[in-house]
This record gives C-alpha cells, sequence and structure tokens, in this order.
C-alpha cells in the first residue's frame, strides 16, 4: 500500500477513535450493512464460562455497546480504552442504559490491574495493538489460568449485491480486508495462551473469532 495512502488511513482511523468518535456508531453501521452490534456480541459465547458475574475486561471498549450488552446478561464487565472521546460515549451508554460499569483509561501494554483478576478478556475489531508482544503478554497476566482471550478479528458479508460489493472493496483499500496476518497465531502462543480461529454467521455476514486459552 502506498505510504502516502498509509499514512491517510492512519490521520482516518486516529481521527475516527478520538476527535470524531461521534461518527463512530454511523460509519459502522455503514460497513457493516447494519450488523456491527450483532458481529461484537458473538464473543460472548465464547468467554471462559456462562456463570453471572464473571468478570470480563473489554479492551479498547469503543462507543461501548458490547459492555451495556455483556452488563445485561449478568456479567461484570471493566472497559479499557485510550480515547477520552470513546470513554466519554461508553459513559453516556451506560449511563442512559441505567448500568454501573467500571471505565479505565489507559494502554493495552501497561494493564493497571493485578494478576489473574479476571476470567476473561474481549476486543472486537481491534487495531494492530493486539498483536503487540507486551499487549499479549499483560492480557494473559491478568487472566486467570484458564481464562480466554476472545477477539472478534474479521467479517466478511456473504452476499453479493452491490452494497456488499462496495463495502467488500471498501475493506480492501483500507487493508480491512484480511484477517489477522499468518504471523498472528505464533506471537498468540508466544504470550502464553492456545489460540482457536472459529467462524459465526450473523445474518448475511460471517465473523472470523480468535479464541485463545491461557496455559
Amino acid at each position: 500500500m502506498p505510504r502516502l495512502w498509509c499514512a491517510f488511513l492512519g490521520l482516518f482511523f486516529r481521527l475516527l477513535y478520538n476527535e470524531f468518535a461521534w461518527t463512530y456508531d454511523l460509519v459502522a453501521w455503514v460497513v457493516s450493512l447494519g450488523q456491527w452490534k450483532a458481529w461484537g456480541c458473538t464473543a460472548i459465547p465464547h468467554l471462559a464460562s456462562h456463570l453471572q458475574c464473571e468478570r470480563v475486561l473489554e479492551l479498547a471498549h469503543g462507543p461501548g455497546h458490547l459492555l451495556v450488552t455483556m452488563a445485561e446478561r449478568g456479567l461484570a464487565p471493566v472497559g479499557l480504552d485510550l480515547s477520552p472521546h470513546m470513554g466519554r460515549l461508553a459513559r453516556r451508554r451506560l449511563r442512559r442504559a441505567g448500568l454501573t460499569v467500571p471505565l479505565v483509561r489507559a494502554c493495552a501494554q501497561a494493564l493497571p490491574f493485578c494478576d489473574r483478576c479476571f476470567d476473561s478478556a474481549v476486543a472486537t475489531f481491534p487495531t494492530e495493538f493486539i498483536l503487540d508482544p507486551a499487549a499479549l503478554r499483560e492480557a494473559a497476566r491478568v487472566l486467570r489460568s484458564g481464562g480466554r482471550l476472545v477477539v472478534v478479528a474479521w467479517a466478511r458479508l456473504s452476499e453479493r449485491d452491490p452494497s456488499s460489493r462496495f463495502i467488500g472493496w471498501l475493506y480492501q483499500v483500507t487493508g480491512q480486508g484480511e484477517p489477522l496476518p499468518g504471523d498472528g497465531e505464533a506471537v498468540v502462543v508466544e504470550a502464553g495462551f492456545i489460540p482457536r480461529t472459529e467462524w459465526e454467521q450473523v445474518g448475511c455476514s460471517e465473523v472470523m473469532l480468535v479464541v485463545a486459552e491461557k496455559r
């Protein structure tokens, strides 16, 4: 991908997660043909257990949709995001839902939590931080033995109507048209996880998840 185009995309995504975070839901709805929230929810059945009050850390919680869903289903989520703009959106959404969920502003490479304090961790369509060895080691550190890191990594539209073809083209030109790179599994294993890939059908799309269990 040309250097200038990469620089433009980097600026676009930085603005989308920060100053233009208020447009995030609209952009996500458009590029997923309205399926974005459903894609994120595919992670929930893959968490470490189905017990109520399971403590789940969401890495890069964004506008907070998954936090609301997890809390409403009886889990005990904690949200972490580096963007203060996303923090404000998530806090507002939780308040409207009448829910109290701890939100922490920090980076995934230095989690401000004690060892083995979470049952699961989840990230939906994360940026490249998810393959940073430091972030993966931190995720392993805060998970209990046998806990899971569940990453909603990629989605593809199944139908070949004009809208789906256009969105597929858009994924390609923005570098979002492929799942995690080939060496991604090795990085996850090195951090102390045993990963596997799962596919979920959601409407007219398929979602790829990486379910990584802590050794």
